[in-house]
């Protein structure tokens, strides 16, 4: 499972194009004797393990890995794996995901072969998490939550030592969605601002104001944020431009903040933009929604993890993990079944700072990937219950 990571490691592809990874994907299942399917889309598969006399309607065991790369170059220079494709790299984990739902796979269709596995298992690889509203939703399109009980996955935490994995009861991470503001007007000289639509002093007041009177219209325990990563306006210093662009995401930690977001902010843009004259637009892009872990899904790690590496460890292998801020498209299995996302301890002790999520030099211990394997295994085999 190390060599299959560094493969794809060497061969990152983003959202919708993993067709090499899915065919490799495919090629290892069936040489297990399983029958994975692709989704519709050529990207992506599922496979069930169902043990022999399984009474029919009993449901399913999931485990999901995504299998998409992100958009950046890789600046490891150290490592024989680092990426051979330019601007792309798998900075998040998601190969590491991948592996370590492969090796669990491949484990668990030996253990129905010799009848230690009680339960039918469904394994997810997803394509495009990075995408929004994310592949997850190609997956549920594609009947692949249709009969899953419960459903769990890993994501890889640098903060979390190798070893180690991070759980919280209820949200883990936040709502995430995108828009793209864009305001119109007639233009004009800058010495005649009275004359026409001053969009710079709008799209300015946009990006100043609009964030906190949201904050204000929000309930503060929602934790509703905004904020802009580009602001675009004209193209010479003595001309007011025709167009104003202002681009950013809003994350909150709550359901009941994700829902009213997008109609306060109708009205707060509206309010300003009038006081410009100013036309506007809104494209808001719909991400998606907090992961909320289940209670007892969480206690059934807690459990596997601790049966599987707590025995003779001077350290707990299992620590309390905060809520992140960033989007995860996991959420939307969680509105088909109870489940939940474990953080996945990837740093090494040696280690002396952190490599980041979504940054080039990102890497990971990889004896992270049996401890992954062995936790989803444990829960398959004797901890995990529908």
């Amino acid at each position: 499972m190390i060599a299959f990571r560094r493969d794809l490691h060497r061969h990152p592809e983003l959202g919708r194009q993993e067709f090499r990874t899915t065919r490799l994907l495919r090629e290892r299942l069936l040489a297990a004797g399983l029958q994975p399917r692709v989704l519709p889309g050529g990207t992506g598969l599922i496979v069930d393990i169902v043990p022999a006399g399984t009474p029919s309607g009993t449901p399913f065991l999931a485990f999901r890995a995504d299998i998409d790369a992100l958009p950046i170059e890789d600046a490891k220079s150290e490592v024989p794996y680092r990426s051979t494709l330019p601007g792309r790299a798998h900075a998040c984990g998601h190969d590491v995901h991948t592996a370590v739902v492969l090796g669990t796979a491949l484990v668990l269709a030996g253990a129905a072969a010799t009848g230690e596995l009680r339960q039918p298992i469904r394994m997810i690889f997803q394509p495009a998490e990075e995408m929004m509203p994310g592949g997850a939703l190609d997956v549920i399109k594609a009947d692949g939550m249709e009969g899953v009980g419960r459903i769990f996955a890993v994501h890889c935490d640098p903060k979390v030592q190798v070893g180690r994995i991070g759980l919280r009861v209820g949200a883990i991470t936040s709502a995430c969605d995108r828009l793209l503001l864009g305001l119109d007007g007639p233009g004009g000289h800058t010495a005649r601002p009275h004359l026409t639509t001053d969009l710079v002093t709008a799209v300015a007041r946009m990006a100043a104001e609009l964030p906190a009177a949201l904050a204000r219209r929000m309930d503060p325990r929602w934790g509703v944020s905004l904020v802009f990563g580009r602001i675009a306006a004209g193209s010479a210093p003595n001309v007011i431009p025709q167009h104003a662009e202002l681009e950013g995401t809003v994350r909150c930690l709550e359901l009941a903040g994700w829902r009213e977001a997008p109609e306060a902010l109708d009205e707060l843009i509206g309010r300003i933009a009038e006081t410009h004259r100013a036309k506007w637009a809104l494209d808001y892009h719909r991400g998606v929604p907090p992961v909320v872990n289940e209670h007892e899904s969480i206690a059934q790690l807690e459990a596997a993890m601790t049966a599987r590496f707590a025995a003779g460890a001077t350290d707990p292998v299992v620590e309390d993990t905060e809520q992140s801020l960033g989007g995860e498209d996991f959420s939307w299995y969680l509105e088909h079944a109870p489940g939940a996302l474990a953080r996945l301890g990837v740093r090494s002790p040696h280690e002396k700072g952190i490599r980041d999520l979504h940054q080039g030099d990102f890497d990971v211990d990889e004896r992270a990937i049996t401890v992954g394997v062995e936790l989803f295994a444990s829960l398959a085999l004797e901890h995990g219950r529908i």
